[in-house]
């Protein structure tokens, strides 16, 4: 192979000298690629960073905002604290002479307290002595009806002990006689103290005592005081209380008044009346009792059945009554838990309707 020229030598370094300029461009064209590849890159960064600090900003001026109004808020809270201390400051001292007020006002209720309990124990005290004046007043009344029932007995003892002295002046040789004679005398005294005690018994102050009281018992007792004058006054009385006792809780002088003032009111009614009847009847439920009192008076007159129980209301003649019987039995009736009222039918009389409660029943033996 022919030797190359000087021309060619040059051609052939002119060209690998192209050659690798050429790499070399393309390398760096490939670089270049590469370095707008990441500036492309860092350019979607920057954007994302860019939109991102956009929001960070705008969640900044929200932020910003809503700590403004947190601010006011706390600052509006701040001066409604204030406000509220002060009022309580105020409601401290409004309540400290609220609370002196009160031991003032204690000090008054328990002044008006005892006022009232002497009051009322005045008022008991005027009650039972209206009460006490009440009886005494139909002791009086009374009067008459005893004498006659105590001149009976006597009459009996002057009898009885006249004949005994004529048995021993005569000189009896048997003693029986005589003594049969005493005796007869004696069960008269007895008769004529039992008389004595009643009366005293009830006439005097009642204890303010409640125990099981017998209800056919406290009216026999009155009908016992009554008996006299109703049959000096020719007064039928019908007594209807049925086979079964009825107890009740009661003092038994109070409510033997209620039934003498009951029979003294029913005795005045009927006194102008064709027939003279005064009924006595008694029935009982499951907790109270029923006792009416009648009559075959007038009646009463229509409109002054809510009067008659009225302190010193009386439809009587005057200086005849007091007005303090029917008032009196209210109040005691009342006291003992039960209830009193009226029923009088034109032409029909009157007749009083007591119901009162029934004494526990004692328990039964185990």
């Amino acid at each position: 192979m022919p030797e190359p020229t000087t021309a060619e030598r040059r051609l052939r370094a002119h060209v690998e000298a192209l050659e690798r300029r050429l790499q070399e461009r393309d390398a760096e064209r490939r670089a270049m690629f590469h370095i707008m590849g990441d500036l492309n890159e860092s350019n979607k960064r920057l954007a994302s960073q860019r939109k991102a600090m956009l929001h960070i900003l705008a969640d900044y001026e929200q932020d910003r905002r809503r700590l403004a109004r947190q601010t006011e808020r706390l600052d509006g809270s701040r001066r409604a604290l204030l406000h509220i201390l002060q009022d309580s400051h105020e409601d401290k001292l409004r309540l400290e002479a609220s609370r002196k007020a009160m031991i003032h006002i204690m000090g008054d209720l328990r002044e008006t307290t005892a006022e009232m309990q002497r009051r009322e124990q005045e008022l008991r005290d005027k009650q039972e002595q209206l009460v006490q004046a009440g009886k005494l007043a139909t002791l009086g009344e009374l009067t008459t009806g005893v004498a006659h029932e105590l001149n009976n007995p006597l009459n009996n003892i002057g009898l009885f002990v006249g004949n005994a002295v004529d048995l021993i002046e005569l000189a009896e040789t048997e003693k029986g006689p005589a003594i049969r004679e005493l005796r007869h005398a004696m069960q008269q005294v007895s008769k004529a103290t039992e008389i004595i005690s009643h009366l005293r018994t009830f006439g005097r102050a009642a204890p303010a005592t409640r125990e099981p009281t017998s209800l056919r018992l406290v009216i026999e007792r009155a009908l016992a005081l009554m008996r006299e004058q109703l049959r000096l006054r020719e007064i039928e009385v019908i007594v209807e209380l049925g086979p079964k006792e009825q107890m009740v809780v009661g003092n038994p002088i109070q409510l033997e008044q209620v039934f003498i003032n009951l029979l003294t009111n029913a005795r005045d009614a009927v006194a102008e009346s064709p027939r003279k009847a005064i009924g006595i009847s008694a029935s009982a439920g499951s907790e109270a009792v029923e006792v009416a009192v009648s009559d075959t008076g007038p009646g009463i007159r229509p409109g002054l059945e809510r009067r008659i129980f009225d302190p010193f209301f009386t439809t009587k003649e005057v200086g005849k009554g007091t007005g303090l019987g029917l008032s009196i039995t209210y109040g005691i009736i009342k006291d003992h838990g039960g209830t009193i009222s009226v029923v009088s039918p034109p032409g029909e009389g009157a007749t009083f309707v007591i119901h009162l409660p029934l004494a526990p029943a004692d328990p039964a033996p185990a």
